[in-house]
């Protein structure tokens, strides 16, 4: 393919021009310009949704077009929303973080709330909380100075940054776009992944307000395109989504030393492990769990950055195999959807071969486990795989498989013994720090005290979800998403910086998502306050779509009317 540089180094000047428009323009034009953009992805929406599904194979009837309304307009309309409230309250003279509240976490770690974000929120996801950990040392004080990043001297001019769209969830190349120029006042030409080429109108009419101001210009092409566009004079920053392999064929080009010559962010993925607290479960709480687990693992086909991979079990759990019968049952269970990422068969074959006991199931359809028992019924192309703590598979730990495989590690111990080897071998043994999480009965967990407390902090991951999926803190419009703090560009792991984060906060630690063990009604019997049924992102969730496209009418026009019907659909979920 030839690179048409003409029209690229165009756009890079129009968009220059266009930096010194957005540094003239005050707080409360810039949350306008959010607010209209938010009425022109919610008139986009359901043409964006339908290119979303077209471009992963899904057809119109089928029942996971709920993860593109939710993945697509749904996060980005939440996110213009939370940083248009950003953008006013500054424009009052007010912290970002009026009203917010503070807490603390070990080692004198302050805490701020990001979920709920309002009061909506706190309806429509009642049970789920998170919050954004300080780095250590960082005062309340400070952090309400800090707040508001780039928007804090509106005036300052960071040039025009390169992102480089994922190809893999609709939502995220909008999102880091918005990210750029609210926290850095930069503004972006936009090169989508080609899987997402064919959203290329559906873009330019949802963020056109965006456009029109200069702010904003996207392109398509292959590696060629990224490679020029890297490398350009007029560009300053490089923003990037992706694999590690594709971030240092940018920063080195086959060097030994970086030869980019300009700063770069990036969010990469990793392989995320499962934390399994062993305690005594009901039948229930096996199959709810086991849904949520084949949730993390085949969203979105498998095709996360934050897909659950690894699932960390007790050897001496007594339920251990009712579990992982649970979970090769919800796996079957799940709603069959075509390889649609690329690379994704290769992988497969990679896994294969990397694990010659796996298991051709009729159809297709293949599971990998120790016992033949459990090789009845997955769905298609997933594998599950299990080895012993004296046989980790070095291989599962060390490749995000961007593919339906799931990985089993057995740890000896029970309790807080069980609860530090999993922390201590994740940090070690498993590639990237982007997200983890664990799962365990609220019993289980006021058993360990403070110490779970303590293992959470040790827990080397940007967000950390307990009793939750990962998923929702990247979904949490004011939740900070990136890699743990500390990584480099000659060991980038799951990257460097954070996006999203609508406060605007700045030295975040990580984020860290909590949400019920069951759902409602059991989570009130059991004496957790939570009232949402079965989420809708749950890809075992009946009425998702529709729960999905009402969430994303609601975020485009928030209504007490309106709720009524989702909290309906939810309950049928």
């Amino acid at each position: 393919m030839t690179v048409d540089q003409a029209s690229l180094d165009l756009a890079i000047t129009e968009l220059a021009d266009g930096s010194q428009r957005w540094a003239a323009t005050t707080l409360e034009a810039r949350a306008e310009l959010l607010e209209h953009s938010g009425a022109s992805v919610a008139a986009a929406a359901e043409r964006w949704v339908a290119a979303a599904a077209r471009a992963k194979g899904l057809g119109p009837s089928s029942p996971l077009i709920g993860e593109e309304w939710l993945t697509g307009p749904y996060g980005v309309l939440t996110s213009l929303t939370a940083l248009g409230r950003t953008l006013r309250t500054l424009a009052a003279g007010r912290s970002t973080l009026a009203g917010r509240t503070f807490g603390r976490a070990p080692d004198g770690r302050v805490t701020v709330a990001v979920l709920p974000h309002n009061a909506w929120d706190g309806l429509l996801l009642h049970g789920y909380t998170a919050r954004a950990w300080l780095r250590p040392g960082v005062s309340a004080a400070q952090a309400r100075a800090q707040g508001g990043l780039g928007q804090l001297t509106p005036t300052a001019r960071n040039g025009v940054g390169l992102v480089l769209g994922a190809g893999n969830i609709s939502s995220i190349a909008p999102l880091d776009v918005l990210y750029e120029l609210m926290a850095h006042n930069r503004v972006s030409i936009l090169k989508l992944n080609p899987t997402f080429d064919g959203l290329l109108p559906v873009y330019r009419a949802a963020l056109a307000p965006l456009i029109n101001a200069g702010l904003l210009r996207i392109v398509t092409g292959g590696a060629d395109v990224g490679a020029y566009l890297a490398r350009h004079p007029g560009i300053s920053h490089v923003h990037i989504t992706g694999s590690a392999a594709t971030h240092d064929a940018i920063v080195f080009g086959g060097s030994k030393s970086p030869s980019l010559g300009k700063p770069i962010s990036s969010e990469l993925g990793g392989v995320s492990p499962i934390i399994v607290l062993p305690g005594r479960w009901s039948a229930r709480d096996l199959r709810y769990q086991a849904e949520h687990v084949a949730t993390m693992r085949l969203h979105n086909g498998g095709y996360n950055c934050i897909a659950g991979q690894v699932l960390v079990l007790s050897s001496a759990w007594p339920q251990k195999t009712a579990f992982l019968d649970a979970v090769a049952a919800a796996l079957a269970a799940s709603p069959v959807r075509p390889a649609w990422y690329p690379g994704s068969d290769e992988r497969m074959r990679a896994a294969r071969a990397a694990y010659p006991a796996a298991r051709s199931i009729p159809g297709g359809r293949l599971l990998v486990a120790a016992s033949p028992a459990r090789a009845h019924g997955a769905t298609d192309g997933d594998l599950l795989t299990e080895a012993g703590a004296s046989a980790l598979p070095e291989n599962m730990l060390a490749t995000e498989y961007f593919a339906p495989v799931l990985g089993v590690v057995e740890l000896p111990g029970v309790g807080e013994a069980f609860l530090d080897a999993a922390v201590e071998t994740v940090n070690r043994d498993f590639l990237g720090t982007l997200g983890a999480n664990i799962l365990g009965a609220p019993a289980s967990i006021r058993r360990l005290g403070p110490g779970f407390e303590q293992a959470v902090a040790r827990l080397r991951y940007g967000t950390i979800a307990i009793n939750a999926w990962t998923g929702v803190g990247f979904l949490a419009a004011a939740a900070p998403w990136g890699a743990f703090p500390g990584h480099t560009l000659d060991n980038v792991q799951s990257g460097i910086g954070v996006v999203h984060n609508a406060l605007l906060l700045d030295e975040v630690e990580r984020t860290v998502v909590r949400g019920p063990f069951r759902p409602f009604p059991r989570s009130v019997v059991h004496g957790e306050w939570a009232l949402l049924p079965k989420p809708p992102w749950f890809v075992s969730a009946r009425s998702g779509t529709l729960t999905a496209r009402l969430l994303t009418e609601f975020a485009a026009r928030p209504s007490v009317r309106r709720l009524p019907g989702i909290l309906a659909a939810a309950f049928r979920a």
